[in-house]
């Protein structure tokens, strides 16, 4: 019970930056501290999270005043990383966001004169995807408002503007609201966009005042030092061999491609990527891209590839695929951690084609082949983590609850290894 946290309430697993930007799957705060508090003895540890995701493990770090480094290949969660470990000098901020706020919203007043003749960004290889998601009226008054955003000389105060506005695409959007599947409603009346941003904006200005009380004096005035986060490939991390205290990962799941389908309305408003597909194929596990059968260590792992194979050829395929790049990056975690660090990846089981998909127990073999010991397995329940639920058997997606057919990770587990 005392890695549940059920008594957390929503304000405090988003306290300082972390209710800047939803994510699916996205792992509380306090289990990264409590980490911390067990793994880490020095005020000058570097710390490193592979697939930061939502950055909580990052901007944590940096709360603390430790190094923090590390990897995602999703576009959108580098951008919300970089805002969530970014404390801005907040009376500065608030100043910025006030004037940025009362630009928007002469220029989205159908009063102004100018409002029809303002630049509006909306990108052209994504217009149609666009017109799939927006009514014209939303669509025409984000396109003012981005066009706003990206004047912003200030690249700190730009990336806080820019995650706000992913943040309220969904809301602003016919989206089915309680969906994390991409479902069109029809019946949905979209919040307009200038309205959902202010009041999103001002939430983000009172967490990065509290973020920046917390945040160091010495890493506030030299982050570059402190901060390195990139957008690439969790089997390559950017660090010399070890040189990194500890690991705190909140792993993806075997279609994480999934995670490219959540964020769309962000990667085509920001423009990340030239096509939905080719993007898909770069996150891990993606079947999309593999020709070979995959290759994987864990005997687990095999006895489960082999009895989803019976059910579904393609499901066998991106699950083999998905266990074999974890293995490269439990190799590179070995790599890069000194001896005695510690490596804790959060992640849970689930259930795909009748089968289930055991997770946790191919995480604790496989990082033994990768040279670690398993210090210990920690089980949780997550009664607050921002994660669907259900899942339907069939095609193994996440799903609301009435069309449920399987439960997703009502528990997970922290592997945590040792580098001997």
């Amino acid at each position: 019970e005392e890695w549940d946290f059920a008594d957390c309430s929503r304000s405090d697993t988003n306290k300082w930056t972390h209710g800047y930007h939803r994510y699916p799957a996205k792992f509380i705060p306090q289990i990264v501290e409590k980490l911390f508090d067990i793994y880490i003895t020095t005020e000058t540890a570097h710390v490193a999270d592979p697939f930061y995701g939502s950055g909580t493990t990052i901007a944590t770090a940096i709360s603390r005043g430790y190094r923090a480094t590390g990897t995602d290949i999703n576009g959108i969660a580098y951008l919300i990383t970089r805002a969530k470990a970014t404390p801005i000098e907040p009376d500065y901020l608030s100043e910025k966001v006030r004037d940025f706020l009362r630009r928007a919203r002469a220029t989205v007043s159908e009063q102004t004169p100018s409002a029809a003749k303002i630049d509006k960004t909306i990108p052209e290889r994504h217009a149609e995807r666009i017109d799939y998601w927006f009514p014209s009226q939303h669509r025409e008054e984000l396109g003012a408002i981005l066009s706003l955003i990206i004047r912003e000389e200030d690249q700190r105060v730009r990336t806080f503007l820019l995650v706000g506005f992913s943040h309220i695409l969904k809301t602003c959007s016919i989206w089915l609201q309680r969906s994390t599947k991409p479902t069109r409603d029809t019946d949905k009346t979209p919040t307009k966009p200038y309205v959902a941003l202010r009041r999103h904006l001002r939430q983000m200005v009172r967490g990065n005042r509290d973020f920046y009380e917390v945040v160091p004096k010495h890493v506030r005035s030299n982050l570059e030092d402190y901060l390195d986060i990139r957008r690439g490939d969790a089997g390559h991390q950017h660090v010399e061999d070890e040189s990194i205290d500890l690991i705190v990962t909140s792993s993806p799941y075997v279609t994480s491609y999934e995670y490219a389908d959540l964020h769309q309305l962000s990667t085509i408003w920001l423009d990340l990527a030239a096509d939905l597909r080719t993007y898909r194929e770069n996150f891990i596990g993606s079947a999309y891209r593999s020709e070979e059968p995959a290759q994987f260590r864990s005997e687990i792992g095999q006895s489960v590839v082999e009895r989803v194979r019976e059910n579904d050829e393609r499901t066998a395929d991106e699950i083999a695929v998905f266990f074999g790049d974890m293995d490269r990056v439990f190799d590179e975690s070995f790599r890069i951690l000194r001896p005695g660090g510690r490596c804790c990846f959060v992640i849970g089981n689930t259930t795909l084609k009748g089968v289930d998909i055991l997770n946790a127990q191919v995480f604790a073999e496989s990082i033994q082949y990768s040279g670690f010991q398993l210090d210990r397995v920690i089980k949780r329940q997550i009664p607050s983590k921002t994660l669907p639920q259900t899942r339907d058997k069939k095609t193994g997606r996440f799903t609301s609850a009435s069309d449920a057919t399987s439960i997703a990770y009502p528990v997970e587990f922290i592997v945590v290894g040792r580098k001997p």
